[in-house]
């Protein structure tokens, strides 16, 4: 198995050197409901588990909540509420959501208002190394004193500073050594969460959480760190120094690995101030989990993630069509089966490079057009559509439930509208226009608007 690397922007063998491996997500910081994004990050790393365990590798998969950080303070403010009864009503909403994208669990969820003893422990380990000081009730990392700092990110440290104001990460503070130092613990403000330390009270700065958490439950060395492509820096640059610094090993994660992020239609960033914000629970509303998980891995994992209707849809149509082979029933078998040995060593060759979730569909699409060749000629099908279903089932493709999109409060759905377009090709096909008129028009009724094209007919909802 092949997984791209961060630290070294390189596709590389993954070598298991213990059992299990090793695997520390950073999850969500709950100051608001789990979005789209939240969702992608969760469903890729999950079916990294998955299919490392079908492989035969196990793992322990370690999974965060930031509950304790300045958007949570600044969002419970905004709202006049308690922040740590808002980020428990969000951490809440997050499993809700999750299980209903038949999200397989972690091993351990962890969160840092329940670690402040490790997150303490460590800080005190990196003041006594002489690579963090105290300063006026805060302590401070010494980017200088860090290994090779700005290797994750490919940044010289002479544009730390400038990379950290333009990612807004800077924090403003005269008792600091220098600039680019940023916080372990920050000392108490009026009005905020505080916990004891040596240092007086305060709480952990964000980068140190996750050094904390991750030693905490897998040790000094993690196999594989995961994460959005936007947290390569600063948190995960800053996380590779301080847990280098504290634990004495290198590297501190063997692989790195970065998501890519959702966007909106056109490249537009999903955002709450542009007011585009899809929460995984509205998501369900409209898309079964099958379509919202296909829809993901139609997209490479470290490429961008459209949020585009067409393609909503398309994934529903796919889903479909990989239930009906799944489910399609013989009256007989003459001679054989469908050999499906070849799919699933290509759907394992697919997976194995970099996790290629495209390619790795194209395998199942190409398995299930199999199938509906083998019921045609009276092959069995059994063991193929035995095979559809569990190789679907690593990226967690249930094959079992309607898509919501598929009904309308009119009454029709989609495969009925595919149904009616099939009718209307036939009609026209006979030169019957005026059977082919009445199922435009009766579509029409329905708000469906239809498009014919050289390579046949399209829809769309008017």
């Amino acid at each position: 198995m092949h997984l791209y690397n961060t630290l070294t922007r390189e596709v590389e063998p993954f070598l298991q050197i213990r059992q299990p491996v090793r695997m520390y997500v950073c999850g969500v910081t709950p100051q608001d409901e789990p979005h789209l994004g939240h969702a992608i990050a969760t469903v890729v790393y999950e079916v990294l588990q998955t299919y490392m365990g079908y492989r035969g590798i196990t793992v322990k998969r370690v999974q965060n909540f930031t509950d304790v950080d300045d958007k949570i303070i600044a969002r419970a403010s905004d709202l006049g509420v308690d922040p740590h009864d808002l980020a428990q009503t969000n951490i809440d909403a997050f499993f809700e959501v999750m299980d209903g994208l038949n999200v397989r669990s972690a091993d351990v969820y962890c969160r840092v208002s329940e670690e402040m003893d490790e997150i303490i422990t460590i800080i005190a380990e990196l003041i006594d190394k002489g690579v963090a000081y105290d300063a006026g009730g805060s302590v401070y990392f010494r980017v200088s004193k860090a290994k090779d700092y700005g290797k994750l990110s490919n940044r010289p440290l002479e544009d730390v500073i400038e990379a950290a104001k333009e990612f807004g990460r800077l924090e403003a503070d005269m008792e600091k050594e220098r600039t680019e130092d940023f916080a372990l613990w920050k000392a108490q403000k009026p009005g905020e969460p505080a916990w004891e330390s040596p240092w007086g009270p305060g709480r952990p700065g964000w980068h140190i959480e996750c050094s904390a958490m991750a030693r905490r439950y897998l040790g000094d060395q993690v196999d594989i760190h995961g994460g959005g492509l936007d947290l390569v820096f600063p948190h995960h640059e800053n996380e590779v120094a301080q847990s280098e610094a504290a634990n004495d090993v290198y590297p501190f994660a063997r692989v790195w690995m970065h998501n890519g992020l959702l966007e909106m239609s056109g490249g537009q960033k999903m955002s709450k101030s542009l007011g585009n914000v899809v929460t995984v629970r509205d998501a369900l509303k409209e898309h079964s989990p099958d379509t919202i998980r296909l829809w993901i891995f139609q997209s490479h994992y470290r490429s961008p993630v459209s949020y585009d209707y067409e393609l909503l849809k398309s994934a529903s149509r796919a889903v479909r069509r990989l239930r009906n082979a799944a489910t399609v029933l013989q009256d007989d078998v003459t001679a054989g089966s469908v050999d499906c040995d070849e799919f699933t060593a290509r759907f394992i060759e697919a997976m194995d490079a970099d996790l290629h979730t495209p390619r790795a569909l194209a395998v199942l699409f190409e398995l299930a057009g199999a199938i509906e060749r083998g019921v045609k000629s009276g092959l069995s099908v059994t063991g193929a559509q035995r095979t559809l279903r569990e190789l679907c089932g690593i990226l967690g493709v249930t094959l079992d439930e309607d898509d919501p999109s598929s009904e309308t409060t009119t009454g029709i759905g989609e495969s009925e509208i595919d149904d009616m377009i099939a009718s209307r090709a036939d009609a026209r096909e006979r030169r019957d226009w005026a059977t082919a008129d009445g199922i435009r028009d009766q579509l029409a009724e329905y708000g469906i608007e239809l498009e014919d094209r050289a390579d046949g007919t399209v829809w769309r909802r008017g």
